[in-house]
Formats: C-alpha cells, sequence, structure tokens
C-alpha cells in the first residue's frame, strides 16, 4: 500500500513492477498515485509499453482544488486506455472539473477521529458532472467518526458503478508458471520476494 511513484522508488522498479502487471494480465491493476507528474512522465516514456493494456487503471488523487484538481490533467496527459480519480477523501466543493478521457471516479469522506465532514452539495455536483460526462461513479463513504453509522447511501442509494471493462481470462497453473519464469526469471523472483521496495508512507 505505498505510492509506486514515489521519488525513493527507482524507475527500474516500477517498469520491473508494471511488467509484472503486463504479464498478469487476468488481473485488473488499480495504481493510484499523489505524484501525478512523475507518473505521467514516465507512463509516456519508460511505462509506454502499457499504451493499450486495458486491465491497468491509473489514477489519481482528487481531494482538493490546490493540490487534487491539478493532478487530473496530468493524468489526461499520460498515453493510457484507463484512467481514474480517487476523490477520498473530499475535503471541499472542487468546482467544475474537466472529466474528459475520465473512466472511473471514487468519491468519500474522511473516516476516524478528528475526520473533516464532507459536504451533501460537493458530493451531488461531482455526481452530476460525472453522469454529464458519461464516467462511472462510485460512492465509497460518508465517513466521519462512526463511519458505518453514516453508511454509504447518496440520495436514498447506493452507487457502485464501474467503467465497461472485460476480465482477460485466467491461464492455467502451468501457464502462470511459465508466465512467472518468463517475466522475471527464478533470480529476479527470489529479488522481489526477499528484497521488496521500501514501504513508503503517502
Amino acid at each position: 500500500m505505498s505510492d509506486l511513484f514515489h521519488p525513493d522508488v527507482p524507475d527500474d522498479y516500477v517498469v520491473a513492477a508494471t511488467r509484472v502487471m503486463m504479464a498478469a494480465d487476468w488481473h485488473t491493476y488499480q495504481v493510484l498515485t499523489k505524484r501525478a507528474e512523475r507518473q505521467r512522465k514516465l507512463l509516456n516514456s519508460k511505462l509506454s509499453f502499457v499504451s493499450n493494456a486495458k486491465h491497468i487503471w491509473w489514477g489519481v488523487s482528487a481531494e482538493d482544488r490546490k493540490y487534487g484538481v491539478p493532478r487530473i490533467s496530468e493524468i489526461q496527459q499520460a498515453q493510457v486506455p484507463m484512467r481514474f480519480l480517487s476523490i477520498e477523501l473530499l475535503l471541499e466543493d472542487l468546482g467544475l472539473l474537466d472529466l474528459s478521457g475520465m473512466h472511473w471516479a471514487i468519491v468519500g469522506g474522511e473516516s476516524g477521529p478528528g475526520a473533516r465532514p464532507m459536504s451533501l452539495e460537493w458530493v451531488e455536483r461531482i455526481h452530476q458532472q460525472c453522469k454529464d460526462a458519461g464516467v462511472a461513479f462510485f460512492f465509497k463513504q460518508w465517513g466521519g467518526v462512526h463511519k458505518k453509522k453514516n453508511g454509504r447511501l447518496l440520495g436514498g442509494r447506493t452507487f457502485d458503478e464501474f467503467p465497461e471493462y472485460r476480465r482477460n481470462p485466467e491461464p492455467n497453473k502451468s501457464r502462470i508458471g511459465q508466465i512467472v519464469r518468463d517475466t522475471l526469471g527464478l533470480a529476479e523472483v527470489c529479488s522481489f520476494v526477499h528484497d521488496p521496495a521500501p514501504e513508503i508512507s503517502i
């Protein structure tokens, strides 16, 4: 649960991790970052081999106007087929958003002690913009100190929308083993298992 595009994660590691995602294409990956500029630069250069990979969804956090909204334009410039926004935790009214090229938006409030409140109007405004732009809308939670009590109903219903997407079939076990060997090689597999990337706080 780290940010793959954190500055302390080397480019070579990002490339290696992404090649594993490309090889194991029967899974769906959601790669979220706050380092949108680095993500965009790598996706358009060293990671350009993912330009047609619909099973890897690339997203940015968009929690406020100052830091979050500018990240949207970064992911829009990335040459990838699946883009999403994590608008959680939503801290303020984001105003009018450019959602062109976006496929999914996840919205939710902050939870836990000291959680900052989220306004109904903020959520409804994002929902309407997603609806107008044809972007799948997923409302995760209201949050708050007692998030279970507050639930996740919006206008009396739940929103569990996902982008239209057809998963690739899972190969048999022998084929999976071959993919692992072809992608990494035994030595590299051992390296990944015993020397993973450092845990990095986001």
